[in-house]
């Protein structure tokens, strides 16, 4: 009756106020006298102490480290005894009223974090731990209290740097921390174990990724704990208020892939505990996923079962992160094994504390058997799109475009629809990894193909405009059809898509040529689009540029020298302002292209060429000092340089030292060293001050490709 009173009580405090009859009045007073001497409670008679201990600190506003320690004791007493004999009756209300789990959590926010010299962690704890094995008296509670918990003991300062520590203070406050962590699951009715563990391990996750290795270990402990709990759950001492246990087939935890993934890369941190601590987590999860697997196993196959304990064995011999994860795969559900996978993408990302190395190793093995780790094909490539853009190292980022290689090699209309979907019109990492699948022969052309059904009804978008996805469907189409040379030219000149003047279209669909036309019928049918990739160098972008030339000379090594006689010449001429790119890898395709059509000139065409490669002579020449060696590699003939002296000022000004330094060779200490007469040199001394002077007020000379075009 008492109790039933007292929930009208609370009941009325949290609602709003409204009239009520005499006998409700009464009711109400009575449960307010009740609730005034506590006397109520079943385990008072047991505990009037500790009970009133309790109530006396919830209401008093002087809270020193005395009396917290008493109230957390009084907390822990009050529910064992009340447990050890049956009289937990009323205790669920007595802890709402008194908001026993809040003040335990204010106690804990106030601690501090920079020392461990008290006990109220431990009390704590230990109060909470008594106070799991009461039925609803923690429900909705334990996430706030662990975070606490968790937050204030993981980031404290490591051991040694604490100073006056007292080291048996400091093993009982984890301790005490790992068998609250086992109440609190033991004690969760068992429809809520796995939600339970779940909320618990995906807390734990959030400190794993921590720069101070104390606080990593302190993390990867708990995990170990819970990782024994969970490989042993169904043999523990049941919840008493639970006539059984989970089995190990109804332990579903979906967080595992994630749990696995985290621990294998911790496993790099071999000079730490942690990475012993992490190498136990995973045995024991071994244990249990290998346990789990044999009880779903029929009779027949019973024989089939091996000794876990001779597997975990050799992931101790040998633990290292590709060899551990081949042995978990036939173990893991495929949204197990696509977790791990992402975790190892994330893992990549230039903020990652991980092991980039360990990362990529695990990712050429996944990429070594998609079958198997690339099921989930929209997740993955979810994952990619939203982690690429945080890479900036270049081979993680080639290693994580090789795994979308690999599985749009697999499923190129999974990945292709879920880019479109996830990638709003333009997105630079979207094109990204576009540019990445159109650089495999056969990726390209599945892929085009799938763009070509997809973009075709202008429902998705891949580019900012529908001009622009328009201009690579008319290339899917291209590349999709078997032409014959004439069917194929006569194509392209009705779609001239390489004439619209979009820096990211053309940037992709160069990319997508330079792959299609390393096949050589394929390379001899693109002739025709020779005269729109030099009117792509007048656009002045130089990353499509840079492709269109690469283009150039694939298709230019597949036609007779006569055919391509007159188009190299008029190349040529294009080329000469490039020369001078200030982008290292443009100049050098340029200057390569430069020396291919040198050679291809024949006929009439040979005099108009020689006349190109005379203007092209001087900065060729300066190029031999580039501090870019590749595009010092690229010589030519340097004859009649001296006709050009003054198209040499320019250098005295360029932003490279060595090119100023060549150009003051070429102009003095070249002539100078053609002549040893006292007069010679002393002219030459008298030449360069002239130079010097001219070059002050002469501006240096402008190339333009519209006005090459005009010559």
């Amino acid at each position: 009756m008492a109790e039933k009173l007292l929930r009208v009580a609370l009941k009325e405090d949290r609602a709003p106020q409204e009239s009520s009859s005499p006998v409700e009045s009464h009711e109400l007073c009575l449960a307010q006298q009740l609730e005034m001497d506590a006397s109520w409670l079943p385990v008072y008679h047991l505990e009037p102490e500790h009970v009133d201990v309790i109530r006396a600190f919830v209401s008093s506003p002087e809270k020193d480290e005395e009396r917290k320690l008493k109230f957390l004791t009084s907390i822990a007493v009050l529910f064992r005894a009340a447990t050890c004999n049956s009289l937990c009756q009323g205790l669920d209300l007595f802890c709402q009223r008194y908001k026993l789990a809040e003040n335990i959590k204010v106690l804990l926010e106030e601690e501090p974090r920079d020392q461990l010299h008290t006990a109220v962690w431990r009390s704590a704890m230990f109060a909470m731990t008594e106070m799991s094995f009461v039925e609803a008296v923690l429900e909705g509670k334990e996430i706030g209290l662990l975070q606490a918990c968790f937050s204030g003991i993981f980031l404290l300062p490591p051991k040694e740097k604490m100073q006056d520590l007292k080291p048996f203070l400091y093993f009982t406050t984890m301790k005490g921390m790992d068998t609250m962590l086992v109440a609190l699951v033991l004690n969760s009715p068992t429809s809520r174990v796995n939600e339970k563990m779940q909320s618990i391990f995906q807390m734990l996750l959030t400190f794993t990724t921590s720069e101070r290795a104390s606080v990593r270990e302190r993390a990867v402990g708990r995990m170990r704990v819970l990782s024994f709990l969970l490989a042993n759950y169904s043999s523990l001492k049941a919840n008493p208020n639970e006539e059984r246990h989970a089995s190990r087939a109804e332990m579903q935890m979906p967080i595992i892939g994630q749990l696995l993934g985290h621990l294998l890369l911790l496993l790099s941190f071999k000079e730490e505990e942690t990475g012993h601590l992490a190498l136990d987590a995973l045995c024991l999860l071994f244990q249990f996923k290998y346990q789990q697997h044999c009880a779903t196993l029929t009779e027949e196959n019973t024989q089939l079962q091996g000794d876990w304990e001779t597997e975990t064995t050799s992931l101790r011999t040998s633990p290292s992160a590709t060899h551990i994860i081949e042995s978990f795969a036939e173990y893991l559900q495929p949204s197990e094994r696509s977790d791990i996978v992402r975790v190892f993408i994330e893992a990549m990302t230039d903020s990652s504390t991980f092991d980039k190395e360990a990362a990529r190793n695990v990712l050429d093995m996944v990429r070594g058997n998609p079958d198997l780790w690339l099921v989930d094909v929209p997740k993955i490539t979810s994952c990619i799109h939203k982690t690429l853009g945080c890479i900036k190292s270049v081979p993680a980022r080639q290693s994580v475009e090789s795994l979308m290689v690999s599985m749009a090699d697999k499923c190129p209309q999974e990945v292709v629809t879920t880019l479109l979907q996830v990638a709003p019109g333009g997105d630079s990492t979207a094109l990204a990894l576009w540019e990445a699948m159109f650089s495999v022969p056969q990726t390209v052309r599945n892929i085009l193909k799938e763009l070509l059904s997809q973009l075709w009804d202008l429902k998705s978008r891949l580019f900012c405009t529908h001009l622009e996805d328009y201009c690579l469907v008319r290339l899917a189409m291209l590349a999709s059809r078997d032409l014959g040379d004439r069917a194929f030219a006569a194509t392209y000149l009705d779609f001239r898509f390489l004439k619209e003047e979009r820096p990211a279209m053309l940037s992709l669909v160069l990319r997508a040529i330079m792959t299609l036309s390393e096949r050589d019928d394929m390379a001899r049918k693109m002739k025709v689009i020779l005269p729109d990739l030099m009117r792509v160098l007048l656009f002045g972008y130089k990353a499509a540029t840079t492709k269109a030339l690469l283009v150039f000379r694939t298709i230019m090594a597949q036609l007779e020298r006569r055919e391509a006689s007159h188009i190299a010449v008029q190349m040529a001429e294009f080329l000469l302002p490039l020369l001078d790119d200030e982008l290292s890898q443009l100049r050098e395709s340029s200057i390569s292209l430069f020396r291919d059509l040198m050679m291809m000139a024949v006929g009439n065409d040979k005099r108009e060429m020689k006349n190109v490669v005379r203007l092209g002579l001087l900065p060729l020449f300066f190029r031999l000092s580039d501090q870019t060696q590749s595009v010092a590699k690229l010589k030519q003939d340097r004859r009649r340089a001296q006709e050009f002296l003054i198209q040499s000022l320019s250098y005295l000004k360029d932003a490279q030292a060595s090119l100023r330094e060549a150009a003051v060779r070429f102009i003095a200490l070249q002539t100078l060293a053609e002549d040893r007469e006292p007069s010679i040199r002393s002219l030459v001394a008298q030449t360069v001050i002239i130079i010097l002077s001219s070059s002050r007020e002469q501006p240096r000379p402008r190339w333009t490709l519209r006005a090459l075009c005009c010559r």
